[in-house]
C-alpha cells in the first residue's frame, strides 16, 4: 500500500468521543505529502487523570480549541477516499465512530489497516509490539510518544515497510 493516512488520536477521559488531539500523516506512492494536528476541545469536555498522564494534555490545553465538527471538513478532504492506517486501528476507529456520532455526523467508508497486527505477522518475535517497539525495528525513532502527530508519523513510516 502507497497511498493512505495513518491517523492517530489522543482522548480526555474514557469515553471514545472524547478526542482532545489528532494526528495525521498522508502518503501518496510512498511519499508523505502532508501532516495535520489540531488539538480538540472533547465531547464530554472534561478529563481523567489517567489520559493526562498518558498525553499530558488537560483541560486548560483545549479550553480554546475548536470542536470535532469545526474541524471535520478540513480532516475529512485530507483523507479524501483513502485508507486509514493505525496502530491499533480498533482504538482510532472507535474514536472516530464515536465523535462522528456525538456530533451526528456521516461516517465515510474507508479502508482501515492496523500496523500493530500487521507487524504481529510481519516481524514475529518481537519482545513488544508496542509503537515505540516497531518503529525502532525500522529505523523510526519515536521521540514523542503519545502527541497525536508523532504517533502518526512513526505509523506512517511502519505502514511504508510492512503493507
Amino acid at each position: 500500500m502507497r497511498t493512505f493516512v495513518a491517523l492517530d488520536f489522543e482522548t480526555a477521559n474514557h469515553n471514545r468521543s472524547s478526542v482532545c488531539s489528532i494526528g495525521m500523516v498522508v502518503v501518496e506512492n510512498g511519499i508523505i505529502i502532508d501532516t495535520y494536528y489540531s488539538l480538540i476541545k472533547p465531547f464530554p469536555n472534561y478529563y481523567n487523570s489517567l489520559n493526562t498522564d498518558i498525553h499530558n494534555l488537560t483541560f486548560l490545553d483545549t479550553f480554546e480549541a475548536k470542536s470535532f465538527h469545526e474541524l471535520w471538513d478540513d480532516i475529512s478532504r485530507r483523507i479524501g477516499n483513502k485508507p486509514i492506517v493505525a496502530h491499533n486501528v480498533s482504538f482510532d476507529k472507535s474514536c472516530l465512530l464515536a465523535v462522528l456520532n456525538s456530533y451526528n455526523l456521516a461516517m465515510p467508508s474507508h479502508t482501515f489497516y492496523c500496523t500493530y497486527k500487521k507487524a504481529k505477522e510481519v516481524v514475529p518475535n518481537l519482545p513488544s509490539y508496542k509503537l515505540t517497539n516497531v518503529a525502532a525495528h525500522f529505523g523510526y525513532e519515536l521521540n514523542n510518544q503519545h502527541i497525536a502527530l508523532a504517533d502518526a508519523e512513526a505509523c506512517a513510516h511502519i505502514a511504508m515497510n510492512i503493507f
